[in-house]
C-alpha cells in the first residue's frame, strides 16, 4: 500500500450538515446520502432502544423484529436458530428453533473465581450447558431462548459483568496479552485494555433499561447520551488489542487498533507502538473485499495511549464508509486515504505528533501450556481447551465440572486467551498440588499435539447464520487425519498454525494461519497457505472449493516436501513461499493476486 498519498480533507458526515433554510433531520439526511440500511436503523433507534422492550413481550414468537435483530448486537447478542432442525421444522410448518447467542464484555479476559462460578451456573440454567471461550478473549453462551434473556443478563450483571458493546458497530471487547511470565508487563497491558474498554463504552442507558428494568434517564435521547459515538455510532465493528512481545497471542496485526508494549531490559514499560487497519473479513467472489494486516502508525508514551485510542476510533467514525458496509471497516478507510493522511489526522486530534515506531520482535502467536512461574513468584497453569468449548465430554475430559471445582478452591483468577484456552492464574506455590490433583481427576488437557495446540476454529454450524460449512464440529477429525500425515513424514512435533472458519468473515483469523480453511459450502473449503508463524503476514489462496475428504491428500505432498527440503528453523508458512509453491501476500488488495499453486509438488 502506498502511504504517501496526498491527504484528503476529512469528509463531514452528510447527516450532520443541515441546509441553510432549516435544520434537517438525521433520517432525512441519511436518505439523501444513500447511507446503508443499518445507518437508518441506528438513527431511528433512540440510542439502541428500538422496539426491543416491546419485542420481548411478544410470546407468540421466539424471534424479534428484523431491525431489533440489528440493534440487539450492540447489547451483546445475536438472534440465531438451530440449523440442524430447520428441515424438520419446515416440514412440520413450525417456526425456526430460535435462540440467542450472548457474548460478554470481559476486557483482557480476566474473571474471578466467583464470577466463573456464576457464569457456570448461567450456562447450566439458561444456555445449552456449555461455556465457549471465544477467539477474542471472552465467553459466549448459545441456546438462550427469548423468555430467558432478562434472567440471563440480570445474572451476569449480579457479578459485575455485562454484555454491552460485545457486538455491533462499536469498540468491542478489548483483548490483552496474558504473558504469565511477565507479571509487570501483563499488568500494564491489562490496565490499558480495561481503560480503553471503559472509556470507549457506549454511554446510552438502553442496556440497563431493557434488560435490568432500569428507569429511563431524563434526556436519554439527547445527543449528550453518546458524546463520543453520536447517534450513528461507528460505520462497522472496531476491534482493539494490546500485545506484549515476544508473544503475539492476541494477533495484533489482525485488528483495527493495536498497542504493542515496548519494554526496557527490566521488562518495565517504555511506551506503545500503535498499529491500525487490520481485519480478517471478506466476501467470496468480491475482490474489493479482503483481509488486511495492520500498519505501524507510530509510538506513543503510556500517558497518551488512551487519547490515541479515542483519536483512531473517532477518525474512523468520521472518515469510514457508511454507504457500503462491506467496505466500512478501518482497513478500507486507510486504503482509501493512505496511512500518512490518517496519521496526520490522529495526531491533530491527540494534540501532539506520534514518534516513529520502536523495534520489537514476535516469535509466535500461540499459548504457553502447563505451569509457568511469574516474576512475582505466583504460578499460572494454561489448559488446552479444544475450540474453546468448555463442556463435559462423555467418556473424556470434563472441562465444565473440572474448572468449576477449581474455581471453588482457587484464590487467584482465571484468564481467557485469544487462542480459546484457559489460564488458572495467580496460584500460590503451595496450592499447585491440589489444582494438579483436580486436573488429573477431571481429565483436563494441559497440552496437546503440536498441530492442535496451534489450532483455532469458529462455532459455525449449527447456530451461526453466516456459516457455509462446518468448523468446530469438523476440525477435531480433520486434525487427527493431518496429524497422521505429519507423523508419517517425521513432523509430529512441528508447530504449525492451522485455523478454520465456516465462512469468510474470519472470526478464527484463518488468513494469518500457516494453513487456513475457509468454508465455501457444505463440506467444501478454500485452502490458504503461506502466512507467517507470528501472525504478521497474510496467507494466499492455494486451492479453492476443496472437498473436506480431499484436504489431507492435498496437503500431504507439501508436508513431505517440507520434511525433505526445509532449512534449519524454517517455518512451514515461510517454506511454501521460498520453495515456490505459493505466492507471498504483501497486504490488502494483493491478497487476491497470483492465487493458486505456482508449481506442482515433486
Amino acid at each position: 500500500m502506498d502511504d504517501t498519498k496526498t491527504a484528503s480533507p476529512a469528509p463531514a458526515r452528510a447527516y450532520e450538515t443541515p441546509p441553510a433554510e432549516r435544520p434537517i433531520t438525521d433520517a432525512e439526511a441519511a436518505r439523501a446520502a444513500a447511507l446503508s440500511a443499518n445507518e437508518h436503523i441506528k438513527i431511528a433507534s433512540g440510542y439502541l432502544r428500538g422496539t426491543l422492550a416491546d419485542g420481548l413481550l411478544k410470546h407468540a414468537t421466539g424471534a424479534i423484529s428484523e431491525d431489533d435483530g440489528q440493534l440487539v448486537k450492540f447489547h451483546g447478542m445475536y438472534l440465531q436458530d438451530d440449523r440442524d432442525l430447520r428441515p424438520e421444522r419446515t416440514r412440520k410448518k413450525l417456526e425456526k428453533a430460535y435462540s440467542f447467542m450472548i457474548r460478554l464484555r470481559i476486557a483482557g479476559g480476566v474473571v474471578s473465581p466467583r464470577q466463573w462460578l456464576a457464569l457456570d451456573d448461567i450456562a447450566r440454567t439458561y444456555a445449552n450447558g456449555t461455556l465457549r471461550a471465544t477467539t477474542r478473549q471472552t465467553f459466549q453462551y448459545h441456546g438462550v431462548i427469548k423468555s430467558n434473556l432478562k434472567r440471563t443478563l440480570q445474572a451476569i450483571d449480579a457479578v459485575l459483568l455485562d454484555t454491552i458493546a460485545a457486538c455491533g458497530d462499536v469498540n468491542r471487547n478489548v483483548m490483552a496479552a496474558t504473558n504469565p511470565a511477565q507479571t509487570g508487563a501483563h499488568a500494564a497491558a491489562y490496565r490499558l485494555a480495561k481503560d480503553i474498554s471503559d472509556s470507549l463504552l457506549p454511554k446510552t442507558n438502553a442496556w440497563r433499561e431493557i434488560w435490568l428494568d432500569g428507569e429511563r434517564v431524563a434526556g436519554g435521547e439527547d445527543e449528550a447520551a453518546e458524546p463520543v459515538y453520536g447517534r450513528t455510532y461507528l460505520p462497522r465493528k472496531f476491534k482493539t488489542v494490546v500485545a506484549v512481545p515476544p508473544s503475539n497471542e492476541v494477533d495484533v496485526f489482525a485488528h483495527d487498533l493495536g498497542f504493542i508494549a515496548i519494554l526496557d531490559k527490566k521488562n518495565a514499560l517504555k511506551g506503545w507502538n500503535v498499529t491500525v487497519g487490520g481485519g480478517m473479513g471478506m466476501t467470496h467472489g468480491e475482490p474489493d473485499t479482503f483481509p488486511r494486516t495492520a500498519d505501524l502508525l507510530g509510538f506513543c508514551e503510556p500517558a497518551d495511549a488512551l487519547k490515541v485510542a479515542e483519536a483512531v476510533m473517532t477518525v474512523q467514525r468520521d472518515w469510514g464508509n457508511r454507504k457500503s458496509r462491506k467496505n466500512a471497516r478501518l482497513k478500507y478507510t486507510i486504503e482509501r486515504y493512505g496511512l500518512a493522511a490518517f496519521r496526520a489526522e490522529v495526531e491533530r486530534r491527540v494534540g501532539k505528533p506520534l514518534r516513529e515506531p520502536k523495534p520489537f520482535q514476535f516469535t509466535g502467536n500461540g499459548d504457553r501450556y502447563g505451569w509457568v512461574e511469574g516474576e512475582d513468584g505466583r504460578h499460572h497453569l494454561t489448559l488446552y481447551v479444544p475450540s474453546g468449548r468448555i463442556r463435559d465430554v462423555e467418556g473424556g475430559p470434563r472441562y465444565l465440572s473440572g474448572l468449576r471445582r477449581i474455581a471453588e478452591i482457587h484464590e487467584g483468577d482465571f484468564r481467557l486467551t485469544g487462542n480459546q484456552n484457559v489460564i488458572v492464574a495467580n496460584v500460590p506455590a503451595g496450592a499447585r498440588a491440589e489444582i494438579d490433583r483436580l486436573v488429573a481427576e477431571y481429565g483436563l488437557t494441559i497440552g496437546a499435539g503440536a498441530l492442535r495446540r496451534n489450532s483455532l476454529a469458529c462455532v459455525a454450524l449449527p447456530t451461526c447464520g453466516l456459516a457455509l460449512a462446518e468448523s468446530e464440529r469438523f476440525m477435531p477429525d480433520l486434525l487427527t487425519r493431518l496429524e497422521e500425515r505429519l507423523a508419517a513424514h517425521g513432523l509430529r512435533h512441528e508447530d504449525i498454525t492451522v485455523r478454520m472458519t465456516g465462512c469468510p468473515n474470519g472470526c478464527a483469523r484463518p488468513f494469518i494461519a500457516e494453513i487456513g480453511f475457509v468454508g465455501r459450502g457444505p463440506e467444501r473449503y478454500n485452502v490458504y497457505l503461506g502466512a507467517a508463524f507470528d501472525g504478521s503476514r497474510l496467507s494466499k489462496l492455494y486451492a479453492d472449493d476443496v472437498a473436506a475428504a480431499d484436504i489431507p491428500a492435498l496437503l500431504d505432498p507439501l508436508f513431505a516436501a517440507y520434511a525433505r527440503e526445509r532449512i534449519p528453523g524454517e517455518r512451514f508458512g515461510d517454506f511454501v513461499i521460498r520453495a515456490g509453491y505459493v505466492a507471498r501476500t504483501v497486504n490488502g488488495p494483493d491478497f487476491h493476486d497470483r492465487t493458486g499453486p505456482l508449481r506442482a509438488v515433486a
